[in-house]
């Protein structure tokens, strides 16, 4: 399967999803990719980590990353993410 990830968050979602898919714990991941739990936790919440954490968690996982040619995400889809949030807000 291929994902179109723009955005931080889209990123860790995905992620998170692997790992549940492979009934792995956050920690067993971390193991694994050689790594500490925070940084999954940091991946999965689409905060800010370094390149070879990204790395090195995506192949625990047995995953690549692939880069492609897009622009960036147009004003409305930024928007539309951030609208989502705010709802996600209200339902709490």
């Amino acid at each position: 399967m291929t994902y179109e990830i723009r955005l931080s968050d889209q990123l860790g979602h995905q992620l998170q999803a692997h790992r549940e898919a492979l009934k792995m714990s956050k920690t067993q991941l971390a193991e694994k990719a050689g790594k500490v739990r925070e940084v999954v936790y940091r991946l999965e919440a689409g905060e800010d980590t370094t390149v070879s954490s990204l790395m090195a968690v995506l192949g625990a996982l047995g995953l690549a990353l692939r880069l492609e040619r897009v622009g960036l995400p147009s004003a409305e889809e930024v928007a539309r993410r951030f609208q989502e949030d705010d709802e996600g807000d209200d339902a709490s």
